[in-house]
């Protein structure tokens, strides 16, 4: 029985990989890329703006976040192993597209977003780290978009708050498109999450 489970989990692992492999296939061989789409309205409208303004520094993270390959996991059979989408990719590095999304979330809340190089003071850093960001599989059939994210603001060179923001949404297909909106969505929801953790800056003990 427990060759027979090993010959299931195999065959499983070989047959989601050529799907992967085949994912993009329908243009003939030539990569198809994915971003997050147009902004479309927040899930819970803000009633103000959580800061006045804020600096928002590019997201880092793991090397695996710093090329435009859209990373899966099977983590029913190997979890420890990140593989890629042969004929997908994202349209930047996620790190860069996290960011973006980030800011464009915060400037739809109200928020002045500035960047590293304007000449400030005496505003906010938020510093944005990623720990996951991949299209995670449970079992063959289902999968989700999985993001984890820290952000860290500081006032000047000291730490002000430190929290860590990880959303799964389920995927709705078993492919690079389903993981790309998945990971869409929990993008846009750590997103209201960080907004309104922000909203209560201003409360919180310096």
């Amino acid at each position: 029985m427990t060759n027979n489970l090993h010959r299931f989990l195999g065959a499983a692992a070989l047959a989601l990989a050529c799907a992967g492999c085949a994912s993009s296939s329908k243009t003939d061989g030539a990569n198809t890329q994915f971003d997050f789409g147009p902004l479309t309205a927040p899930a819970a409208p803000v009633a103000q703006a959580p800061l006045a303004a804020i600096i928002v520094m590019d997201a880092t993270g793991s090397p695996t976040f710093e090329n435009e390959r859209m990373v899966y996991r099977l983590n029913y059979n190997d979890p420890l192993q990140a593989r890629t989408y042969a004929n997908s990719r994202w349209s930047a590095n996620p790190l860069l597209l996290v960011t973006q999304r980030m800011k464009s979330r915060l400037a739809q809340a109200g928020v002045k977003v500035l960047s590293a190089t304007d000449s400030s003071t005496n505003i906010p850093i938020l510093h944005l780290e990623i720990d996951d960001f991949s299209h995670a599989f449970s079992s063959v059939a289902a999968s989700e978009g999985q993001l984890a994210l820290r952000a860290s603001v500081f006032n000047g060179h000291a730490l002000h708050d430190q929290k860590t923001f990880v959303r799964a949404t389920p995927a709705a297909s078993a492919d690079a498109a389903g993981g790309a909106r998945a990971l869409t969505a929990s993008t846009d929801a750590v997103a209201a999450d960080l907004i309104a953790w922000l909203a209560g800056f201003d409360n919180r003990k310096r």
